[in-house]
């Protein structure tokens, strides 16, 4: 009944190790030049035009609380964690579909509903991996650096930010089950996650149009927010999660009655 969940895990096992190790390097090097940039941070918000720092959610940069929330967490977690979400779950169907494996595994006494949730139950390794070294990494950073944060506000950008990856990866099964082509899925889930996070921070610069972020997912999760001023947004990741529900079960009823 698990077997697709193991082997499926084993297969994200690499990439994920390969991602973690690179989101680790990244973060210790932002951590390097923080000191730097904590004593020029107001210089900083005065050089980088607005829309630069509204899509980053730059506030209190000289604390290492807003440059954890407006430095590292948007671009780690948000926007490369996110695309790596949205691309790995885009090609978990589709190449299986396109290389016949899926011919195989239907054979057997499995479900293509069972399918499709053991597949996507399998991110919990780079959901577990991703967050236990990034939050390692950056206690370990901010403590080197003679800083302290809140465990607790630190530990809920982490928990609050799985149901943004979530809704990334619903994209990416949504494609996946689509488009038979591996590259085709990919390149689209990943390219509609960065568009949508793009439209989230350019529909703020604009009142008139800031109606038009509501329907992305970067919207409902403000890393700023929650190591800043403490605030855990938890209905809007409970949006979040019904976001990634409806996309999943899309996703299935659509694999469910498609021609393979």
């Amino acid at each position: 009944m698990t077997a697709i969940l193991r082997t499926e895990s084993e297969r994200l096992l690499r990439g994920t190790l390969l991602l973690t190790g690179l989101l680790v390097v990244l973060s210790v090097f932002f951590l390097v030049v923080f000191p730097s940039i904590q004593d020029e941070a107001a210089l900083f918000e005065e050089v980088y035009p607005e829309y630069i720092l509204a899509l980053l959610g730059v506030e209190e940069l000289h604390t290492i609380e807003g440059f954890l929330g407006g430095y590292i967490f948007p671009f780690v977690w948000v926007l490369l964690a996110g695309i790596y979400f949205a691309y790995v779950s885009a090609g978990m169907i589709s190449r299986d579909v396109r290389t016949r494996r899926m011919d195989l595994t239907l054979s057997s006494a499995v479900s293509r509903e069972s399918v499709v949730l053991q597949k996507i139950a399998a991110l919990w390794v780079p959901l577990v991996a991703l967050s236990l070294a990034l939050l390692g990494t950056l206690l370990l950073g901010v403590s080197l650096l003679g800083e302290s944060v809140n465990l607790i506000a630190l530990a809920m950008v982490h928990v609050l930010g799985v149901p943004y990856l979530l809704v990334c990866a619903g994209i990416g099964i949504v494609f996946s089950v689509v488009l038979d082509r591996v590259e085709t899925a990919q390149a689209a889930a990943l390219g509609l996650v960065f568009v949508l996070w793009l439209v989230d921070g350019l529909a703020q610069l604009n009142p008139d149009f800031e109606w038009v972020g509501t329907v992305t997912p970067s919207r409902y999760y403000d890393p700023t927010a929650i190591l800043v001023h403490e605030e855990y947004a938890l209905l809007d990741a409970g949006l979040l999660l019904v976001g990634f529900l409806a996309l999943l079960s899309l996703a299935t009823a659509y694999f469910v009655r498609r021609d393979l």
